[in-house]
């Protein structure tokens, strides 16, 4: 979503920036919070069709592969801890401390590249356990 001044509806000020900004953090905050509510109504409908997720360990999995590999982990209320959400050109980069229900606790950037309001590609990057 863009959003215009009034004064000149062709100029783009920095304000109007923010307000986009903020949507797809607020997109990216919500993914993450249905993936640990086990919400997948939600995934599905935040990501494209053309989806894809790479790790270290899934290279270029496609939705459902996504799907299959991906979410049965979903659901244990996991708690997700952001230290980083920041939106630059179509990406927002999440950096994260998750807790698992065993108290296990990781941490994980990950880079969710967008097409319109919708997740095309999530990149993530991970291997810190902090406690």
């Amino acid at each position: 979503m863009q959003v215009t001044s009034s004064e000149s509806p062709d100029r783009l000020y920095a304000y109007d920036l923010v307000m986009a900004d903020s949507d797809r953090i607020r997109r990216a905050r919500e993914i993450y919070q249905a993936f640990a509510a086990g919400d997948r109504e939600v995934v599905e409908r935040s990501i494209t069709d053309d989806f894809t997720f790479s790790s270290p360990v899934d290279a270029e999995l496609d939705r459902k592969g996504y799907f299959e590999r991906c979410w049965p982990g979903a659901g244990q209320n996991q708690e997700f801890e952001f230290a980083r959400l920041v939106e630059a050109g179509d990406e927002v980069v999440v950096t994260y401390e998750v807790t698992h229900p065993d108290g296990h606790v990781g941490r994980n950037t990950e880079v969710l590249t967008f097409s319109g309001d919708k997740v095309c590609r999530t990149e993530v990057y991970f291997g810190w356990n902090v406690a």
